[in-house]
């Protein structure tokens, strides 16, 4: 299974699609059900493709509204979006991710 996934980051990283960073939940589990594979892989770049690049964060399955997948990305101009996505990678919706008011300092 390991190597199944580490030749789809590869494949993934070798057509430009994620950079090293995305790369580095890839093997891990934060304890929020992260989720890992080729079907992870395809919506990693489904993701990425649909913020113009960044860093994906981790990756989920969901339910929320309908939606399959949720990426969490970080964009290339620095902000924390969820990218939800359905049963076919299709994107359903970009949101703003509401854990990143968490770092801000505010009430909460």
């Amino acid at each position: 299974m390991r190597k199944l996934v580490i030749a789809g980051i590869v494949g993934l990283v070798a057509a430009g699609t994620i950079t090293g960073g995305a790369i580095a939940f890839a093997s891990g589990n934060d304890g929020e059900g992260n989720v890992t594979g080729r079907q992870a892989d395809r919506a990693i770049a489904a993701a990425l493709a649909a913020t113009g690049g960044g860093n994906a964060n981790g990756v989920e399955r969901d339910s929320e509204n309908g939606a399959t997948w949720e990426v969490e990305v970080s964009t290339p101009d620095g902000r924390l979006v969820d990218v939800r996505l359905d049963a076919d990678f299709s994107v359903m919706a970009v949101e703003g991710d509401s854990e990143s008011a968490d770092t801000g300092g505010g009430s909460g």
